[in-house]
């Protein structure tokens, strides 16, 4: 098991990061709370890491903040929910704000996050309440991403989320304004896609 990684922060385009570890480059999927907060390209990143292994691949997780890793085990407990989707929820949340909308169990959110429905919802809140209160991020900021096109970046990254190409540009111009990075421009889409 690949419990953590630290290294050199290689490679960076949502939802995919490559993090140099001694000439070995560790190819990760992370969650989009994790690329707000990642530095720049070249610089020391240090991240909690889930290493899945099903019949036909291998993959490895990253995140910046152990309550994040947590969240995303857990919500892979709810039956018929997997990688995509528990990464979906980090990135359409942040690790207190979904633990709100489980103990409010508010289906309405959890709904505008892509890949839930609402049966699903209601399993997630009936099958995670007892632990909801438990869910806590934590851990400080890094530097933000750098972006040359804020829109266009955010656009790939809200499509690899499960927004349809139409849908996701729209979220990106809409949140979109000048000076923002990338990361600022998912967030704000985000955010405004759980209202």
């Amino acid at each position: 098991m690949i419990g953590r990684l630290r290294g050199i922060l290689a490679h960076k385009a949502p939802p995919w990061l490559v993090i140099d570890v001694g000439g070995v480059g560790y190819e990760l999927e992370a969650p989009m709370s994790t690329f707000y907060d990642l530095p720049d390209i070249g610089r020391e990143v240090v991240l909690f890491t889930h290493y899945a292994q099903k019949e036909d691949s291998v993959s490895l997780y990253g995140f910046l903040r152990e309550g994040e890793r947590r969240l995303f085990r857990d919500v892979q407990k709810v039956t018929g929910i997997g990688a995509k989707i528990a990464l979906a929820v980090l990135s359409g949340a942040s690790v207190d704000e979904f633990g709100r909308l489980i103990q409010a169990g508010d289906i309405t959110a959890l709904t505008r996050i892509p890949g839930i429905g609402k049966k699903t919802a209601e399993r997630m809140i009936v099958e995670l309440r007892d632990k909801a209160a438990d869910f806590a991020g934590g851990g400080a900021p890094l530097a933000g991403p750098a972006a040359t096109d804020p829109v266009s970046e955010a656009t790939v990254a809200l499509q690899q989320l499960g927004y349809k190409p139409a849908e996701a540009a729209k979220m990106a111009r809409d949140a979109a304004t000048d000076g923002d990075d990338v990361a600022m421009v998912i967030r704000r889409a985000l955010q405004s896609a759980l209202r």
